[in-house]
């Protein structure tokens, strides 16, 4: 299958790294700028996406692991690239994105794609009180492509207060550092900001997978996978996406360098801390 999966994508591997290098010698033959990057990243993805088309035609998913498929153009880690393969094998729908913690108002400002359309963007700070509200306020209604929690805090709480969205992809962190048979969360407060804390307490934030398994499950969601740190978790819809993405468990997220380390490392300096069982 990763034969397969290689020979797939290598037309689309090939025609960008054709396109860099004539763009860039023509670029030095002719003394001017090089394009834009942000070209070549739309002209990689669009081939990438073409091949996944491809996939779904046949019933079958290229990768048995959703982190399989990951690679950073913008995100953190590798999540752009996990996000392209679950929306292109699922289809996209509204074409609406909801991110909750992007810090990003000079990033969009800097790209030419977002100067007719630009992205609308509110600074506040989020809680499980104002978090509808924010939403309805920004246009944020009805159902999404897809959905980003990351506020290193009160993720739990927030999820399990929206009402306002119904996302089919939520992407969510979560806090390794606490064991896959734990079910844990921190105490609700509205205020809470783990930058306020110091030392081991600082890994004193979140929600552990189980905790957050466990919310989705009763919000009609299954976990297909992680990123390959383990901690920024992928849940779909219950209705979409079966075919090609069946539930995972919490140890096959968690089975990997990063998970191990936290857990036998930070675990023991921060078990005794006021978590909550969900």
């Amino acid at each position: 299958m990763k034969r397969l999966v290689k020979k797939a994508l290598r037309p689309a591997v090939d025609r960008l790294r054709r396109l860099v290098k004539d763009s860039v010698a023509e670029s030095i033959k002719q003394n001017v700028a090089a394009p834009d990057q942000d070209v070549y990243n739309q002209q990689i993805q669009r081939s990438i996406c073409n091949q996944y088309a491809l996939f779904r035609s046949t019933g079958a998913a290229p990768y048995p692991n959703i982190r399989d498929a990951g690679f950073r153009v913008y995100s953190q880690s590798e999540e752009d690239g996990i996000i392209l393969y679950v929306l292109s094998m699922i289809g996209i729908k509204t074409r609406r994105v909801v991110e909750i913690c992007c810090c990003a108002d000079a990033f969009f400002r800097s790209k030419r794609d977002c100067l007719l359309y630009p992205p609308t963007l509110a600074a506040a700070w989020v809680t499980a009180e104002n978090v509808n509200d924010l939403l309805s306020k920004s246009g944020c209604a009805g159902e999404v492509d897809l959905f980003s929690l990351d506020i290193d805090g009160n993720d739990y709480w927030v999820w399990d207060a929206i009402t306002t969205i119904n996302p089919r992809l939520f992407v969510v962190e979560t806090h390794n550092v606490i064991p896959a048979d734990k079910s844990l969360v921190i105490e609700y407060r509205p205020d809470f900001c783990y930058l306020k804390q110091t030392g081991a307490a600082r890994m004193y934030l979140g929600a552990s997978l189980l905790a957050m398994v466990k919310l989705c499950r009763r919000r009609g969601y299954r976990l297909i996978g992680g990123h390959r740190h383990g901690f920024n978790a992928f849940f779909l819809r219950e209705d979409e996406g079966q075919k090609f993405f069946p539930e995972v468990s919490i140890e096959s997220v968690h089975d990997n360098h990063w998970s191990r380390w936290n857990q036998e490392t930070n675990w023991p300096l921060v078990k005794d801390m006021p978590w909550k069982q969900v």
